[in-house]
C-alpha cells in the first residue's frame, strides 16, 4: 500500500483500561518505513489532541514498539520525540516522584516513584540508532511509555487497593457513558 505524504494525519482512538489489548507485549519494528513514520505522526497528533505528553502504539491498538513524547524541559519549547524499539540501558539509583496520569486511564492520577535518570537506546524516525540520557519528567515519561510496550501500566506500581479503586472508577465511567450513548 502506498502512502501519500500529503494525506492529513488521523486522530487515532485511544484504548481505555480495562481493555485487554493494553496488557499485550508489543513486538519490535523490523523496518522504519513510510507506514511507521505515518503511524508515529498520527500518534503525535492523537497525543497532543488528547492533551498527553506521551503515547505508546499499543494504546492505539498497534502492538508495535513505538512511543512518542511531547513535553517542555527546563522552560525550553516543547520537543517531540519519536522512538522506535526503545530500550532502557541504564537507570539511576536515585528516584523521583511524579503525579502520573495516562491517556488510557482518563482523569486518573497517582504518585509513582521511578528512577530520576535513564539512558535509552532507540531507532529514530529516519532509521538511525540513537542513545539519549534523560532526567526528571522526560525520564519518567520515557519509562512510563516503555512500560506500556511490555503491558505494564502506571497503576501496577500502586497498592492493590489504590489500583482497584482506579479501575472501578474507570469501569463505572464507561458504563455511564454507554448508557448515555
Amino acid at each position: 500500500m502506498s502512502i501519500n505524504d500529503s494525506a492529513p494525519m488521523a486522530r487515532l482512538p485511544i484504548l481505555i483500561v480495562p481493555d485487554p489489548v493494553l496488557r499485550k507485549i508489543s513486538r519490535p519494528v523490523e523496518r522504519v518505513d513510510e507506514a511507521v513514520r505515518r503511524l508515529l505522526d498520527d500518534m503525535v497528533q492523537s497525543m497532543i489532541e488528547g492533551k498527553g505528553i506521551g503515547l505508546a502504539a499499543i494504546q492505539v491498538a498497534r502492538p508495535l514498539r513505538l512511543i512518542v513524547t511531547h513535553l517542555e524541559e527546563d522552560e525550553a519549547p516543547a520537543q517531540t520525540l519519536k522512538l522506535v524499539n526503545p530500550e532502557i540501558l541504564w537507570r539511576s539509583n536515585e528516584e523521583c516522584v511524579y503525579e502520573e496520569g495516562c491517556l488510557s486511564l482518563p482523569d486518573q492520577t497517582a504518585e509513582v516513584a521511578r528512577p530520576a535518570r535513564v539512558r535509552v537506546r532507540y531507532v529514530d524516525e529516519h532509521g538511525e540508532l540513537r542513545e539519549r540520557e534523560a532526567e526528571g519528567l522526560l525520564a519518567t515519561c520515557l519509562q512510563h511509555e516503555i512500560d506500556h510496550l511490555d503491558g505494564v501500566l502506571f497503576i501496577d506500581y500502586l497498592s492493590a487497593v489504590k489500583r482497584n479503586i482506579i479501575v472501578r472508577k474507570l469501569k463505572k465511567a464507561q458504563r455511564v457513558a454507554a448508557v448515555r450513548a
